[in-house]
């Protein structure tokens, strides 16, 4: 079970700048099962600490990544948070439980129907997925309380950035497709100002726009 991954931040510490993760994030990860978010082919593995297939060239995150990423976010209860990249739901389940409402969008139609119908089974009732270009956000529920990327964008994407809250924040990998990647956590002065650092090296599939962009 999820319980069993131990999830060293202190060997990272020096990269990402937190030296633990907080009872809230953990259990929030011990209490959504893994395996559910998985094929069945790979029920053995859904509580290793390394990321799986999810289908149509994505992958679901390895566990210590979605709980850094969510800490990363500083969630709190009345949060309603944006999550680029719904995949197979997992962070958006996670989320869920930490937050007041979810945000999700995905390019690919045929993840976000399935990421929905399987939350609405375990009864995650505060998450809502948009089949749309998650490079441009969902700007109707803007401002978000924070903003989660869960594939690799070449820059930070700007319209992301206009619809955070001031003094929220964003994490997004970014980098080259399938090159020297970094975990950015991107923040919105009370001005509107953004600033930014690495917090760790990653390797995520890159963001994926329609095709007719």
């Amino acid at each position: 079970m999820l319980h069993d991954i131990r999830f060293e931040t202190t060997e990272s510490q020096d990269w990402t700048g937190i030296s633990t993760i907080t009872p809230a994030v953990l259990d929030a990860m011990r209490d959504t099962p893994r395996d559910a978010f998985v094929a069945e082919e790979y029920w053995p593995q859904a509580y290793a600490n390394h990321p799986l297939p999810a289908g149509f060239g994505q992958t679901i995150s390895q566990p210590f990544i979605v709980a850094l990423m969510t800490q990363l976010l500083l969630p709190q209860a009345g949060h309603t948070m944006l999550e680029v990249g719904t995949g197979t739901g997992y962070q958006s389940a996670i989320l869920a439980r930490l937050v007041k409402r979810v945000v999700s969008v995905e390019v690919i139609a045929e993840l976000a129907e399935r990421a929905g119908r399987l939350l609405a089974r375990l009864g995650v009732d505060n998450v809502e997925i948009h089949h749309c270009d998650g490079y441009l956000g969902y700007p109707e529920a803007a401002p978000y309380d924070g903003i989660i990327v869960t594939a690799c964008a070449r820059k930070i994407p700007l319209p992301l950035f206009g619809q955070l809250k001031p003094g929220a924040r964003m994490v997004v990998p970014v980098g080259p497709p399938h090159g020297a990647q970094e975990l950015m956590l991107v923040e919105k002065s009370p001005d509107g100002s953004l600033s930014s650092r690495s917090v760790l090296p990653v390797a995520f599939v890159p963001l994926t726009r329609p095709a007719t962009e």
